[in-house]
């Protein structure tokens, strides 16, 4: 009844034989508060849980917010024969696709969690105000016809969709009512790994189930979008719980329930929160104007690996390294340079690529932010008023190179190259297996733009710059079908 779909999660530790599931229908635990936000602090404040007491009362207060969703389809064709939801094309880097090419019975025989073969779904929500504002997960109401919530006393209520944002999978709905509804508030602190947490959800369609456990970690990336932050949590989250929140022990939402980790579709005590302070900004902006608009830099950007961090001569392998630069973009207008490593975002450290990339999509457009780097081993500032993310992304262009097309070896970095057929770089020919460049994911038909800073159009200028190299590594930028990124090999390999 409730649903979970597969998502492809390129990086939890090693979990490459299970199903990642999007947890559909949870209903959350909700915090009834009063009628003025000074009060209902002064409440949520007095009336703490103690867990060694249970948490009977804190579900009393909170269980007349948290809804459970039912949307219905006017299409209903996407839905494969048999209640089975087409498996998902995952992406070239996902762990997952060897193993669903080992095991295809795990891709193809997952039952649909979200949406039956009669085009409806079910899932969990929460109201956020007292006029009947309430939040859900995007792939909960994705391309519903109709939508209509139940409350925890039986009560059923139409309602609408206002906005979605697939990038965080958070969408808004409104119950159509003039109704003054019991809402709960997202807390404003940051959890801790160990905090207490309480699920309230609508598993399997049985509605009104509560869960405990405590958060497991934080930061985690699953891979579902360009802004993963999950909270990973360990309270019970099966098929339907999607949209739910999850709450401390003040009865204030840390994070709504999104997806689960599953070798068969049932809880295996992994789960998924998107945290309070990510869902904060997405629902403002679509209360606000039914979308969400993000800052923009204009950069490709990665992490800095210990490799990258020793061939560029930094301490630590922190910060995010721009890899390309988008014409017409804040970024080149700033004055940001390929191959420059951004530190910090005003007064705030940039740990890698991912938290860049969260940072500058929550700074309204226009705003102006300090910028500190690293160019060329020397630590600079510079000024960046930030744009807005456009609805289609740009790409940057390159040019230059001789049109020779002699392959050349270049046995101590373990690849043939020669030169590009559009004179951009020079291309990798070959890769030799067990190399460094192989197990850095090198392959033939890469282009190398750059090696040690220094363009190169030539295999002549990959050995020019290799001898000018000092470091123990040289830093390469490499050019595929996904993008362009830095690899550091080591200059000794044979």
């Amino acid at each position: 009844m409730s649903s979970v779909t597969p998502r492809s999660a390129p990086r939890i530790l090693g979990m490459f034989a299970a199903g990642l599931m999007v947890a559909t229908a949870l209903t959350a635990t909700i915090v009834v508060l009063p009628s003025t936000p000074v009060q209902a602090q002064q409440q949520l404040q007095a009336a703490a849980i103690d867990p060694a007491k249970g948490f009977a009362d804190l579900v009393d207060r909170v269980m007349p917010a948290v809804v459970s969703v039912q949307v219905k389809f006017a299409n209903a064709a996407s839905v494969a024969e048999g209640g089975q939801q087409a498996a998902p094309e995952l992406p070239e880097n996902s762990p997952f696709r060897d193993f669903f090419k080992q095991f295809p019975q795990f891709k193809q025989g997952q039952p649909d969690q979200d949406r039956s073969p009669r085009g409806m779904a079910q899932g969990s929500g929460f109201i956020i105000t007292a006029d009947g504002y309430a939040v859900t997960n995007n792939h909960v109401v994705k391309d519903a016809d109709q939508v209509a919530v139940t409350m925890n006393d039986g009560t059923e209520y139409e309602a609408e969709v206002i906005g979605t944002d697939p990038k965080t999978d958070l969408a808004l709905i409104k119950i159509k009512s003039d109704t003054k509804f019991d809402f709960v508030a997202f807390t404003d602190e940051e959890p801790r790994v160990g905090d207490w947490v309480m699920a309230v959800g609508n598993p399997f369609g049985l509605g009104g189930t509560v869960t405990t456990g405590i958060i497991s970690a934080r930061g985690r990336d699953i891979g579902s979008g360009p802004y993963d932050d999950f909270l990973q949590i360990d309270a019970a989250i099966n098929r339907g719980n999607s949209g739910g929140p999850a709450f401390n022990l003040e009865g204030e939402v840390v994070g709504i329930n999104t997806a689960i980790f599953s070798p068969s579709g049932g809880s295996v005590g992994i789960g998924f929160a998107i945290p309070a302070s990510t869902a904060q900004n997405v629902i403002a902006s679509l209360k606000e104007s039914g979308t969400v608009t993000r800052g923009w830099l204009g950069v490709q950007i990665q992490p800095v690996t210990e490799d990258i961090a020793e061939s560029l001569g930094l301490s630590d392998a922190k910060g995010a390294i721009v890899a390309d630069v988008t014409d017409e973009s804040p970024a080149l207008a700033a004055g940001i340079k390929q191959g420059d490593t951004i530190l910090k975002m005003g007064d705030k450290d940039i740990s890698d690529s991912r938290d860049l990339a969260r940072k500058v999509a929550q700074i309204k457009p226009g705003q102006s932010v300090p910028m500190t780097l690293v160019r060329d081993g020397k630590t600079m500032e510079l000024s960046v008023e930030i744009g807005t993310m456009p609805s289609e992304p740009k790409m940057a262009s390159s040019d230059k190179g001789d049109k020779s097309d002699a392959a050349v070896s270049l046995a101590n970095l373990g690849i043939k190259v020669a030169p590009a057929q559009d004179g951009a770089g020079v291309t990798i020919t070959e890769v030799k297996p067990d190399s460094a460049a192989a197990e850095r994911g090198l392959k033939a038909g890469d282009t190398i733009l750059e090696v040690a800073g220094t363009e190169v159009h030539g295999p002549a200028d990959i050995r020019s710059a290799l001898k000018e190299n000092t470091k123990k590594r040289v830093l390469m930028l490499v050019k595929s079908s996904d993008g362009q990124r830095f690899v550091a090999l080591p200059v000794a390999q044979g």
